[in-house]
């Protein structure tokens, strides 16, 4: 891979300097958290309802949200992009819907941006399992590949919205750079997915992951599993191997059968523990990328 090609999004330059030392991750709640480093704010996943709010999941289905957001959707810092693994309504609520820039762009699937683009959002970018995107930032380059997911049951998953995890890997925005030059950082968003054959490509790919955020909550419909329970949190630790794993997406609906309590009794006893960083919502979790990587 070369950087030294047009972006296909060029973002304005920040006035500050792009911070390559230090980054960090604010969980929000659900699957929503704000990714922070080399100069871009990423949002993921807007879900701004609050506790006693319901949210349709389709066929007449509808959750109970159980939580309230760590912030609202006014007090967002300013956003560089959204980055949606799915078009569900615990994933892009109609508090995003009203309140969000309908010019801000959207990394997402191709049904989700038809949908969006039907609500007024134009500026998305859809991408199919392992297609690429890159968006430049001053002296930062993302890289987005659109990762394999699938949620729940094969049959089953034909039915609700497709899915996509992410990987996004950051490098300096430098001609120099050799196409097999580590990024200063790599991080794993799951999506809404469950553990299957299709996700052991991915640390084949990509042995050296820095962070997991892993979409967990054993969500169940109609006694169908559709997201990571506990077992599968486990199973998708051992299998991405990143150096540190972090939970999302867990007791804010109804539907979330899995708590957080069972993800980490399961940790324990398979002695994953030194693998995982816990946030509760609110709390913010800061990384470094390793000096190799810096230079």
């Amino acid at each position: 891979m070369s950087l030294d090609h047009a972006a296909d999004l060029e973002l304005p330059t920040a006035e500050t300097d792009d911070d390559l030392e230090q980054g960090s991750i604010f969980f929000v709640g659900t699957a929503t958290v704000i990714i922070e480093y080399a100069g871009f704010t990423i949002l993921t996943d807007p879900n701004f309802l609050h506790s006693g709010d319901h949210v349709h999941l389709g066929y007449g289905i509808k959750s109970r949200r159980r939580t309230d957001p760590a912030l609202e959707i006014e007090d967002l810092p300013p956003i560089d992009f959204v980055l949606l693994s799915h078009y569900h309504g615990d994933h892009f609520d109609r508090v995003a819907e009203a309140k969000l820039d309908s010019d801000l762009p959207i990394v997402t699937t191709p049904h989700a941006a038809v949908e969006l683009a039907e609500k007024g959002f134009l500026e998305t970018y859809p991408l199919e399992t392992w297609d690429v995107f890159r968006i430049r930032k001053g002296e930062a380059e993302l890289t987005i590949t659109a990762m394999p997911g699938r949620h729940g049951p094969p049959v089953v998953s034909k039915g609700l919205p497709p899915v996509m995890g992410s990987m996004l890997e950051f490098r300096p925005a430098d001609g120099d750079a050799r196409p097999d030059d580590p990024p200063l950082m790599r991080l794993y968003v799951s999506g809404d997915t469950l553990v299957y054959d299709a996700l052991e490509e991915i640390p084949e790919r990509y042995p050296d992951i820095d962070l997991a955020l892993l979409h967990l909550g054993g969500t169940r419909i109609l006694g169908v599993l559709l997201t990571m329970d506990a077992a599968q949190g486990v199973e998708a630790v051992d299998l991405i191997d990143a150096d540190t794993a972090i939970p999302i997406h867990y007791n804010d609906y109804e539907v979330f059968r899995s708590p957080l309590s069972n993800f980490k009794q399961a940790i324990r006893k398979a002695g994953l523990e030194d693998r995982v960083e816990y946030l509760e919502h609110g709390e913010t979790f800061e990384f470094e990328p390793s000096s190799d990587r810096r230079g």
